[in-house]
């Protein structure tokens, strides 16, 4: 059955595809100059003709220094024409690509009138789909079903995305690196994605999907990047854009409670207004974007049956209601000092409240009895400030330019935790309060130069991270954990990098090939008094190179492969020593002897465009050494599980993607994307030092699964527009285990009002209310079952009014 739906998969790839089509704006630039003595030539005609009919599409004529620069010019084939009074007129044939925003033809030199010229032919790449196969692009305004909710929200329909326990997966992968307008922060973490949840979609503009990054980007990440841009409007004047989007979830309770226990939030508010305001005016442009997220949320509702070795069986929920205050401030300045010089000064201050109040009651097997009732408080702020400068020097030559960049950060969390601990005779309190302030110091320069066939882009990288971390714990009456759990740690990351890129494009190949080369150091101190673990540290240099090669069929089809290696860090919370409740019975600690996961991905891709259509295909394999996994095991004779991050040697991820648009008509068009994919973790046996020595094998998982998402998208009269979207996730592998198919349809409406500055819009998630988490897990000496009923269906009204 398995090899049946691989193959069924692998057929319905074959006969389906996607690209997101558009037309790139492109800037032609050079010199002219006299051919005998080498002189410039000031206020020659220099006009932009079509190869296909003669059409003129674009004229100027040079400067002072003999330079000319034609802008917007969309991909096609041309050539240009180069004419002056005593000179003979010189034609270049000239095919503009998408793969740069610039082309530099260098110099083109004209002869007198009495010269006999040789035609020069200059040769660049056509293609009218400007977007690179390696990188999509989506708008949040057109995401109508998921409008008003947070950024994972919002991301979950978007094609190759899928989220699972409040992490973003990039085809099935959790290493994944986000980043905020190009940057890592510590909004999103500064290494797997964190925090998606809690940040609100009002405040973006779009995400940037990149499969199969080049080395201008962090090596870190090997499933890809997500690229989420602020808004930063640039209209002259002022202008701006004010909002309101309110919200019920948990409308009705879909399983109850066991008995005894706090209720489960219902009807859960949701809140979220925003303003966006800009003021231009000559050489200074002014922004801010305010956002601010009040949730109400049943964040967790999860009901599970564990089974021991010894024949014991345990029935249990975990409920979690959970009140979310989260507030997003962004402002700046951009100022153009000259035409060649511009500096942008902003910052970014992020408040992140979250107060979670819980249950979990365990009984025995037929219910007749509670064993013992869990309940706990926890309350977290987290306080994000960011600074950021960019310096922006523009040659005279368009294009060839030189950004410097420096970037600081500084996050707090502020974490506070009570467990109530009821038994049959006593009852304990165990109280922790951590502190951790993390400061980043970024500093990057790059340069960009075109060519008369590409670009290359180089530069350098410098991160300084440190983050001190104390915690201390107060352990109550039969305390699962030792007295000496707290203390202080402290992490320190210092990574230098550099980096080369080089793109080539002509009529037929695009040639991209990177490399960068980075120097790691990574210290853990621990606190020496601590009970297991001790300082340890590891540092390493290591090249990452990537390579695509094109090649362009015709004007409409196109074939890449792609290669890259990438890296996984540990994050300072999968290292961290402090250990910390998942639940009551399950202990989650960091491992400082966690290593870098190192991993090599390969890619072949086809895509092709037509009329009202477009298609793209591909087929990925990647390769990890050192996985980084969770590791879930007993200490006889607790019952206690420990998780703990461990490496793990090696894992395969091999999958098909499909992603196929078609506008049917002005009313109605669909956009279908199909992955599916085959994971395997190798066989392994670890050493689990927490909280005394243990080891755990495993034997190899593998499993075939995938996701299929379906947007229909309808544009009726009167301004009405609408979006029905059913998302279906195959069974999948997990650390262990594996979970379960889920299935959600949402659906959403928007109309503009008020001669185009107004909008409304009124969406819903989850309409069959069939999102349910299902997991089978097998530890060493126990398994258990688990259906977590959480909060999925939102029903979500907003407006928005543009100024």
């Amino acid at each position: 059955m398995k090899i049946k739906f691989f193959y069924t998969l692998l057929f319905i790839t074959i006969i389906t595809s996607y690209s997101f089509a558009q037309s790139k704006s492109v800037t032609l630039s050079g010199i002219v100059k006299d051919k005998a003595d080498h002189t410039v030539l000031p206020y020659v005609n220099v006009v932009l003709k079509t190869e296909k009919d003669n059409a003129f599409v674009s004229g100027t004529v040079t400067d002072e220094e003999g330079r000319f620069s034609l802008s917007k010019i969309k991909s096609g084939n041309y050539f240009i024409e180069v004419s002056y009074i005593g000179y003979t007129t010189k034609k270049e044939i000239v095919f503009v690509g998408n793969l740069t925003d610039y082309l530099d033809l260098k110099t083109i030199e004209i002869a007198t009138a009495s010269t006999t010229l040789n035609e020069v032919v200059i040769t660049t790449k056509t293609n009218e789909i400007s977007e690179k196969m390696d990188k999509k692009t989506f708008s949040i305004k057109d995401n109508i079903s998921q409008s008003g909710g947070s950024i994972l929200q919002a991301i979950q329909n978007l094609p190759s995305v899928t989220t699972q326990d409040g992490k973003v997966q990039l085809r099935g992968n959790d290493k994944v690196t986000v980043l905020i307008d190009g940057k890592q922060t510590a909004l999103t973490g500064f290494g797997n994605a964190t925090g998606l949840d809690n940040i609100p979609a009002s405040a973006i503009e779009r995400i940037e999907i990149i499969n199969n990054p080049s080395a201008k980007y962090d090596a870190n990440g090997n499933a890809g990047i997500i690229n989420i841009i602020y808004k930063k409007n640039k209209k002259n004047g002022f202008n701006g854009k004010i909002g309101l989007t309110t919200g019920l979830g948990s409308l009705w309770v879909r399983k109850e409670n066991l008995p005894a226990i706090t209720p489960q939030y219902t009807f859960t508010p949701k809140i979220n207004p925003s303003v966006s305001l800009n003021y231009r005016k000559d050489k200074v442009n002014v922004f801010f974007q305010g956002d601010y997220l009040y949730t109400e949320t049943l964040n967790k509702n999860e009901f599970v049956t564990r089974n021991y070795a010894n024949g014991d069986i345990i029935n249990s929920q975990l409920k979690r209601n959970r009140n979310t205050h989260f507030t997003t401030l962004k402002s700046g300045i951009d100022y153009a000092i000259n035409d060649q010089n511009s500096l942008t000064v902003s910052g970014m201050f992020g408040s992140e409240k979250i107060i979670d109040r819980g249950d979990q009651p365990f009984f025995n097997s037929d219910y007749s009895q509670r064993l013992r009732l869990w309940q706990f408080l926890e309350d977290e702020l987290k306080t994000t400030v960011m600074a950021t400068a960019s310096y922006q020097h523009k040659f005279k030559e368009p294009g060839r330019l030189i950004n410097a960049g420096f970037n600081y950060t500084f996050h707090r969390e502020d974490e506070k935790y009570f467990y109530d601990n009821y038994l049959p005779s006593t009852t304990g309190t165990d109280a922790f309060k951590l502190i951790s302030d993390e400061q980043v110091y970024d500093f990057n320069l790059d340069y960009i130069a075109p060519f008369k066939y590409g670009k290359l882009e180089t530069g350098i990288k410098l991160r300084n991270r440190n983050i001190p971390t104390n915690m201390q714990f107060i352990p109550g009456e039969n305390s699962v954990l030792d007295s000496n759990a707290g203390g202080w740690a402290t992490y320190k990351e210092l990574i230098p990098a550099v980096y080369g890129n080089y793109v080539f494009e002509n009529k037929k190949w695009e040639a991209e090939l990177g490399l960068r080369i980075e120097y790691v150091k990574i210290q853990y101190d621990v606190n020496p008094d601590h009970v297991v673990y001790k300082s340890d540290g590891y540092n390493y240099t290591q090249p990452f190179p990537n390579l695509r090669l094109a090649y362009k069929i015709n004007d409409n089809d196109k074939i890449s492969v792609f290669y890259n290696r990438r890296v996984d860090r540990p994050n300072e919370v999968d290292i961290r020593i402090f250990p910390k409740y998942d639940d009551a019975e399950i202990i989650k600690v960091g491992n400082p002897a966690l290593r870098p996961q190192f991993t090599n991905s390969v890619e072949l891709g086809y895509k092709t465009t037509w009329e009202k259509g477009s298609l793209y295909n591909a087929v990925y394999h990647r390769f990890a050494a050192g996985t980084i996994t969770r590791i879930s095991s007993t200490v006889a004779p607790s019952k206690l599980i420990y998780a703990t991050f461990q490496n793990v040697d090696k894992s395969y991820n091999t999958g098909l993607e499909t992603i196929l648009s078609q506008e049917f008509s002005k009313l109605y068009s669909l956009n279908i994307n199909l992955n599916a994919y085959r994971n395997q973790i190798d066989a392994f046996t670890v050493e689990n030092k927490y909280p005394t020595a243990h080891t755990f094998s495993a034997e190899q998982q593998e499993i075939i699964s995938g996701n299929l998402k379906v947007n229909n998208s309808f544009r009726f009269a009167n301004n009405l527009d609408a979006q029905l979207t059913a998302i279906y996730l195959a069974p999948d592998i997990i650390a262990q285990g594996k979970i379960k198919a889920r299935f959600s349809l949402d659906l959403g409406l928007k109309k503009t009002i008020q001669k185009g500055k107004g909008e409304l819009f009124l969406n819903a998630t989850d309409l069959l209310n069939t999102m349910i988490i299902k997991k089978e897990i097998n530890g060493q000496g126990f398994n258990y079952i688990s259906n977590d009923f959480y909060e999925t269906q939102v029903i979500r009204l907003g407006y928005s009014y543009k100024f």
